[in-house]
């Protein structure tokens, strides 16, 4: 199986359910891709720096200052804690950026978020050699623009672009709230799939804010790409994989 899982943000935590899975995957011949967040903590560490944190629409603004500070968390902090976890489970890890081998490359620049790409490029060769030698990449979301400059991308709308060029079977965002609910505020009204006409019902009505709504662009992407399988799940079960693929969370739907 070609399976890409988006874990991080809130959902990150220092138990090792979604990490251990994930190795035991990659240990029995899935080709896994790991594609992570990495909010709070850049929060934290812009914070340190003294530098107040805005968003649009779910999307941090990102200034020339701030995106040396994203760019150190993502590719340094985060990405290296990750892949010493997953090594210690038995997976060969590897950590990459979205600017190793081209991998990530920004199609769209969003002028009032800064140095962030609204959209992104994906050429999936890296993936495509390490998984098929039995690595498992561990990937950060900053991508490389053709002139030289690092651009923060939103971990979801990364992820979902590298599942569908990657020809996942299955894309499983793992988040801290059990799916797409109908009411945020209500874990009850988790529905249990959308398609894309609905999706595009809900953004007209207002009903996606925040940060589902990069969420569901990754989702969307994803399934509009190739995805077979596209799931938003919680990452708190034993094995949240399996229990996404099993249909927990909110599958969505081409």
């Amino acid at each position: 199986m070609k399976l890409v899982v988006k874990y991080g943000g809130n959902a990150i935590t220092g138990e090792n359910n979604v990490l251990s899975e994930l190795a035991e995957r990659a240990r029995a011949g899935d080709a896994c891709v790991l594609v992570h967040g990495g909010g709070p903590q850049i929060a934290a560490a812009l914070q340190r720096s003294g530098v107040v944190s805005r968003f649009v629409e779910g999307l941090r603004v990102t200034d020339d200052d701030a995106m040396a500070i994203v760019e150190g968390v993502l590719c340094g902090t985060v990405n290296k804690d990750l892949v010493r976890r997953l090594q210690r489970l038995g997976a060969r890890a590897v950590g990459v950026s979205g600017e190793d081998g081209g991998l990530l490359w920004p199609t769209a620049i969003r002028a009032e978020l800064g140095r962030v790409a609204g959209d992104v490029g994906v050429d999936p060769s890296l993936l495509d050699g390490l998984t098929g030698l039995g690595f498992l990449p561990v990937v950060s979301p900053v991508a490389a623009s053709r002139d030289g400059l690092a651009y923060n991308v939103n971990a979801d709308v990364a992820a979902g672009a590298i599942a569908g060029a990657f020809g996942a079977d299955a894309y499983v965002v793992l988040t801290d709230v059990d799916g797409v609910r109908a009411d945020r505020e209500d874990p009850a009204s988790t529905v249990a799939s959308l398609s894309l006409d609905e999706l595009a019902d809900w953004r007209r009505s207002g009903r996606l804010q925040g940060g589902m709504i990069p969420k569901i662009d990754g989702a969307e992407r994803a399934a509009r790409d190739g995805a077979r399988q596209v799931r938003i799940a919680s990452a708190i079960p034993t094995h949240p994989i399996a229990a996404a693929l099993a249909g927990a969370g909110t599958a969505i739907l081409r």
